[in-house]
C-alpha cells in the first residue's frame, strides 16, 4: 500500500509553519497514542503520525521531501524503503561494474557506520510531568560486544587481510564480448567487502560486532514538560559497526489527563463548587493545589463562574525558570434535597428584593417592548 503523504497524515497544508506542524503533532499523537486510544489501528496511526512530523519537522528533511516525495534520497531517522535503485547505491554499483569504478557498496562495507536512531514512548502522570520525574525504561537494541569490543574476533591476531581483494573490498574482472574485452567490478565473495578475513570469529557474537540485548534506562523527566513533547538522549540508540558512532534514542512524552486540574501553558485551572450561603456571605474555603491545600478567601456576594487567581501555584519550568499560576472558577451548587427548616428559609429569602431595582426595570422594559 502506497504512503500518504505526509501533510495529509497531519492534515497541514504544505505551507504549514513549523508552529502548525508541531500543533498537529501534539494533537494526533495524543488522539493515537497506544496507551490512551480506542481509535481502531490506534498503534498503526501514532507510528504514521510520527514518521510524518520527523519529516516536515525537520528542514532539510521536508525540502527534500517537498521536491522528491516518498521516491526521493533516502531521508534517515525512519527505515524508509524508497524502492527503485536503493538509494541510488545500486546504481551506482551498476555503473561501477561497467566501467570499472570504485563500488560504493564495497566502501560502505569497510567504513565505520553510525548505529541506527531508536524511538519510543512513555507515559507520566500530571504531576510527574509537573514536577519532574525519573523514570527506567527498556529498550532492545544493538550493543557493542563485551567480549570482544566489537572487533568481531577473539583477538587482533585472528583478523588478516583477504588474500583475494588485498584489503580493497572489491575484485576486477576481465571478460571477453562482442564488444571486446569488458572491464567489471563486483564486492569481493570471499570477505564480502570487508577487505578482512576472520579467522577466530568471536563466541558471542559470531563475528558481528555487535549484539541485540535488553537494556534499561534511567530517563530524567524535566519539570514543565508538555504532553507530546519529546526527550532526544544522544548516543542511548543502537551501537554502530566498526568503531562508529552511537546511533540516539528518542522518546515521545505522552501526559495523563488530572482529574480535576486542567492546564494552559504552565498554568493550572480548576473548578470548586461553593454553597449558596458561601456566596452570598463569603467564606474561607479549602482549595487544593499541586502543592497541597491552601486557604481561599470567597467575598460575599461572589457571582458563579468567578474565577480567582493563585499566584505561583502553577507549573515551573525547569528550562526557563517560569512558574505559572493556578485559577480557581467557583461554581455555586444549587441544593437537591432540602429539610422543611431549609425550605422556610428559602420561601422568606424569595419574598424579598435580591435583585437591583436596575435589573427589574430592564426586564419591565424588555416585556413592554
Amino acid at each position: 500500500m502506497a504512503k500518504r503523504d505526509y501533510y495529509e497524515v497531519l492534515g497541514v497544508p504544505r505551507n504549514a509553519s513549523e508552529d502548525e506542524i508541531k500543533k498537529a503533532y501534539r494533537s494526533l499523537a495524543k488522539k493515537y497514542h497506544p496507551d490512551v486510544s480506542t481509535e481502531e489501528n490506534a498503534a498503526e496511526k501514532f507510528k504514521e503520525v510520527q514518521e510524518a512530523y520527523e519529516v516536515l519537522s525537520d528542514p532539510a528533511k521536508r525540502q527534500q521531501y517537498d521536491q522528491f516525495g516518498h521516491d526521493g534520497p533516502q531521508m534517515g531517522g525512519f527505515d524508509f524503503n524508497f524502492g527503485g535503485f536503493g538509494g541510488f547505491g545500486g546504481f551506482e554499483d551498476i555503473l561501477s561494474q561497467m566501467f570499472g569504478g570504485r563500488s560504493q557498496t564495497s566502501e560502505n562495507a569497510r567504513r565505520p557506520t553510525r548505529g541506527r536512531d531508536l524511538r519510543t514512548s512513555l507515559t507520566i502522570s500530571f504531576e510527574e510531568a509537573a514536577f519532574g520525574t525519573e523514570k527506567e525504561i527498556t529498550i532492545s537494541k544493538y550493543e557493542t560486544c563485551s567480549h570482544c569490543n566489537g572487533l568481531g574476533a577473539e583477538s587482533r591476531n585472528d583478523i588478516t587481510v583477504c588474500s583475494r581483494c588485498h584489503g580493497s573490498g572489491r575484485v576486477i574482472v576481465e571478460q571477453a564480448s562482442i564488444l571486446g574485452r569488458i572491464r567489471t567490478e563486483s564486492t569481493c565473495p570471499t570477505c564480502g567487502g570487508s577487505g578482512e578475513i576472520i579467522k577466530n570469529k568471536c563466541s558471542v557474537c559470531g563475528g558481528e560486532g555487535r549484539v541485540k540485548r535488553s537494556s534499561k534506562i534511567k530517563v530524567r523527566i524535566p519539570s514543565g514538560i508538555e504532553d507530546g513533547q519529546g526527550l532526544k538522549l544522544p548516543g542511548y540508540g543502537e551501537a554502530g559497526r566498526k568503531g562508529g558512532m552511537n546511533g540516539d534514542l528518542y522518546i515521545n512524552v505522552s501526559v495523563r489527563p488530572h482529574e480535576i486540574f486542567v492546564r494552559e501553558g504552565l498554568d493550572v485551572y480548576m473548578e470548586m463548587p461553593i454553597t449558596f450561603s458561601q456566596a452570598a456571605l463569603g467564606a474561607t474555603i479549602v482549595v487544593p493545589t499541586l502543592t497541597g491545600n491552601v486557604n481561599l478567601k470567597i467575598p460575599s456576594g461572589t457571582q458563579t463562574g468567578t474565577k480567582f487567581k493563585l499566584n505561583g501555584k502553577g507549573i515551573r519550568n525547569s528550562r526557563t525558570l517560569e512558574t505559572g499560576d493556578q485559577y480557581v472558577i467557583v461554581n455555586i451548587v444549587t441544593p437537591t434535597k432540602l429539610s422543611s427548616e431549609q425550605k422556610e428559609l428559602f420561601k422568606k429569602l424569595s419574598q424579598t428584593n435580591e435583585m437591583s431595582e436596575s435589573v427589574f426595570s430592564k426586564i419591565k422594559k424588555f416585556f413592554k417592548n
